[in-house]
């Protein structure tokens, strides 16, 4: 494993990502970063589930840029999709690039939608992370 690799797995593990999970994703378009994608996949061992999946998941990715749908419709759609204890990494473009998400707007919606937010990593060269969990001891 590079050191590279090695980074991308320990900071992918901050994000909450595991061997063993299943992982849905939502707004996957063309811009997405295929190289964090197929990192996930490594660590958690399968393939990413897509938007249509209904079996319940351990964590949700979803790819949001500037101009998508509402952001707050999308986080209560990916947490009606969590097992318990499960969470959801909101993908947004880094600042400077197109689609950018300001982090005010972010917290926003995930205030708006029950979410808290666990942090905020640098996971691709266009893509910032921020981590969403509901709050410990609620229930959807």
């Amino acid at each position: 494993m590079t050191v590279s690799a090695t980074a991308a797995a320990a900071t992918l593990g901050k994000l909450g990502f595991a061997q063993g999970q299943i992982i849905q994703e939502f707004g996957y378009d063309h811009d997405v970063a295929d190289d964090l994608r197929f990192d996930v996949e490594d660590i958690v061992g399968s393939e990413l589930e897509d938007e249509d999946f209904n079996n319940g998941a351990d964590g949700v990715i979803i790819w949001y840029r500037a101009g998508d749908d509402d952001l707050v419709d999308l986080l209560v759609d990916g947490i009606t999709k969590l097992f318990d204890q499960g969470f959801i990494v909101l993908l947004t473009p880094k600042a400077g690039r197109a689609g950018h998400v300001e982090m005010s707007e972010v917290e926003e919606a995930a205030s708006t939608a029950g979410l808290l937010t666990g942090g905020t990593f640098n996971v691709a060269n266009d893509w910032g992370a921020t981590r969403l969990m509901t709050p410990k001891g609620s229930h959807r």
